[in-house]
């Protein structure tokens, strides 16, 4: 969904995309989960330059936290891609950190941590409500009720279990 919502308002010489390599130098290739490049197609293209992408998105998922919250924010911004965003997950809400390059420097500043809605001026005007990039989740009481329900259901059609008291009748 957050592929699609970036497609439909990306400038017409920015192209999103997945699966792609951005090659850092000679022994870094890392796969971003989503990236906007000013590169035109080519069939041929394995992988990408740091100068040809604008923004890189990584989705932050427990096995990849620790590399996409601080070793790829430092060696992407040592490539000098000018924007990155980490998208996690808050109680099931969609919640994105947003980092600028900073030229003078070479490592990112912080641009805002976005809840609810995003909107930011570079790498373009971009507005994304940012509830609507995840399916609507039930709450959890809802979902216990409905697992409790369930519960006494499956034991209702096993009859009774050797630890309920009725089984000696």
């Amino acid at each position: 969904m957050l592929t699609v919502a970036l497609m439909e308002q990306a400038p017409g010489d920015v192209t999103v995309g997945r699966e792609m390599t951005i090659k850092l130098d000679d022994r870094n290739r890392p796969e971003p989960d989503l990236r906007l490049t000013t590169a035109g197609y080519d069939g041929d293209c394995t992988r990408f330059a740091p100068h040809e992408v604008r923004l890189v998105i990584e989705v932050v998922s427990p096995t990849s936290a620790h590399r996409d919250r601080t070793v790829k924010l430092r060696k992407y911004a040592e490539a000098g891609i000018p924007h990155y965003w980490c998208v996690e997950d808050e109680s099931g809400a969609p919640v994105v950190h947003v980092y600028e390059l900073d030229e003078s420097t070479g490592v990112y500043a912080p641009a805002g941590i976005f809840r609810g809605t995003l909107e930011r001026p570079a790498p373009f005007e971009v507005s994304l409500d940012l509830d609507k990039l995840t399916p609507p989740r039930e709450n959890q009481e809802s979902i216990s009720t409905k697992s409790a329900r369930e519960t006494r259901r499956d034991q209702t059609r096993q009859g009774p279990t050797p630890s309920d008291p009725h089984d000696d009748q």
